[in-house]
């Protein structure tokens, strides 16, 4: 059962660095070109680009581009509602599917960093989640995992990851519209506003402890 198990998380890994790879080195995806492709679809664009993100758990696909895709097709207002509205419930089918299946991988991880991060999200929750959505302690498809195998509520998995990302959504999206403006003025403003919220989270990583 435990080589078993050895052999599952290997294929796995190899699996999602399969992935990585032919998102980074294959595809060479830049967000002008998802942004042409999702207004492609017309007025079903908005829909199409938050069922996108709903899927990218899955695929692995970066985050971060899609996000600067959003801010180029939709600007910053509309961009940061459906990248928000597209990241929660991408978060949600990656803990979803960490409940169904994580389970089985991890149930005997009972040391170290995640059992830390696992105690605390089933102690705290709700404010736990929000924590780790804004200040980049753990990647985000990572939190949705864990969220998913400790018993953390789903009510407070999805109020704290939509209220988490807010902020770097925001950002993301805001300097994805400036660059469709092509305004330096603006470009400007928007890339300190991104450089602001990630110094913030940065400067509020080192005050909290996982343990």
């Amino acid at each position: 059962m435990k080589h078993s198990r050895v052999w599952i998380a290997i294929g796995l890994l190899l699996l999602a660095g399969g992935l990585l790879y032919f998102n980074h080195q294959v595809l060479h995806i830049r967000p002008a070109e998802v942004k042409e492709w999702i207004v492609a679809f017309g007025w079903a664009a908005p829909a199409v680009y938050m069922l996108v993100y709903t899927v990218r758990p899955l695929i692995l696909f970066p985050a971060s581009l899609l996000s600067l895709a959003g801010g180029l097709a939709f600007g910053p207002l509309w961009g940061t509602v459906y990248t928000v509205i597209g990241a929660t419930m991408g978060a949600v089918v990656a803990f979803g599917a960490a409940r169904l299946l994580g389970e089985r991988f991890v149930k005997n991880s009972d040391s170290g960093k995640w059992h830390a991060v696992q105690l605390q999200m089933e102690r705290r929750g709700f404010i736990y989640i929000v924590i780790l959505r804004f200040i980049p302690i753990l990647p985000f498809d990572l939190v949705s995992y864990a969220a998913g195998v400790a018993k953390v509520r789903p009510y407070a998995f999805i109020m704290g990851t939509l209220i988490g990302i807010i902020p770097g959504t925001f950002a993301y999206n805001y300097l994805g519209s400036s660059l469709a403006s092509g305004q330096l003025s603006t470009i400007v403003i928007a890339a300190a506003l991104l450089l602001l919220v990630i110094l913030l989270s940065l400067l509020l990583k080192k005050k909290v402890k996982l343990k």
